[in-house]
């Protein structure tokens, strides 16, 4: 796995900048796509993928403990494609 803290620390040592910088600039790029979603609209990073709010409609559902029905309340989820490259890079 890798954390928010490993990618600023590779962009620091990469780009001859403090750890401080370098992760406020990762701070600053999620904050950004987290604005973005928050606000209904699509993040598309060229390269890379695009991140994209979807709606998920009420439905019901089933507690597997009891078996009973239970209502799920409708929710937004932020889905992510990958560009061609990364599935390229992915998939040898």
């Amino acid at each position: 796995m890798t954390t928010a803290n490993e990618i600023a620390d590779k962009i620091a040592a990469e780009n001859s900048l403090t750890k401080t910088q370098a992760k406020t600039i990762v701070d600053g790029v999620f904050k950004a796509i987290t604005d973005a979603a928050a606000g209904g609209a699509e993040t598309n990073i060229f390269g890379f993928g695009k991140f994209k709010v979807k709606d998920s409609p009420a439905r019901e559902g089933r507690n597997p403990s009891t078996g009973a029905t239970i209502a799920i309340a409708a929710s937004k989820k932020l889905t992510f494609t990958p560009a061609k490259a990364i599935k390229d890079a992915l998939n040898g």
